[in-house]
């Protein structure tokens, strides 16, 4: 097996033990194993030459999300940020131990932390490309959920900060996804489109 088959699987590996499962096509899947295979196949779809570093970034996104719960930090905007930043650092390090092992460079290491980082947003293509990915399989798989919790305006502001998240390429495949009529008029709304 290559370095990258490793990887893949011992990140597979990782994914497959969260004790939270998802109902996905009438089959229960473990969360984040669901959420890292959608967004590696969002990714391959979207850019099929992506590099090696960007691949095996989208399948570690949120290796291992459930050890660091939401609830563990205070519920309000100062907790979710020191948690959302903490997540990428566990995240990054989590993978690096797998890419270590799987006997890759330190150079190759520290740009798949970069990445899963989301440093220089905006400005490292790679990086961009990535939240692309992570912007579209929000909107495709998780959105309507998020509909169903939150009112109308809450969920215009949630658009339109992902929508700016995104490069104007990510933007043009996000009005390709299927939505329902109703999340499509909310999207077109809060756009101004």
């Amino acid at each position: 097996m290559t370095q990258f088959q490793n990887a893949s699987a011992w990140i597979d590996a990782e994914n497959a033990q969260d004790p939270n499962s998802e109902i996905y096509q009438s089959k229960a899947h473990p969360k984040e194993l669901l959420y890292s295979n959608r967004m590696y196949e969002r990714l391959m779809d979207f850019c099929p030459n992506a590099s090696e570093q960007v691949q095996i970034a989208s399948k570690a996104q949120h290796i291992c999300r459930w050890k660091m719960p939401r609830e563990s930090y205070p519920m309000d905007r100062v907790g979710y940020l020191k948690w959302r930043e903490e997540l990428k650092k566990f995240h990054a390090q989590t993978t690096a131990q797998i890419l270590a092992k799987a006997g890759y460079s330190d150079e190759f290491i520290d740009r798949v932390s970069f990445l899963i980082e989301k440093k220089l947003l905006k400005k490292d293509t790679e990086t961009q490309l990535l939240e692309d990915v992570i912007c579209l399989v929000f909107l495709e798989f998780y959105f309507d959920p998020f509909v169903q919790k939150h009112n109308r305006e809450k969920m215009k502001n949630i658009i339109l900060k992902t929508w700016n998240k995104m490069s104007e390429l990510g933007q043009q495949e996000a009005l390709k996804i299927n939505f329902s009529q109703d999340n499509l008029q909310l999207i077109k709304e809060a756009l101004g489109l």
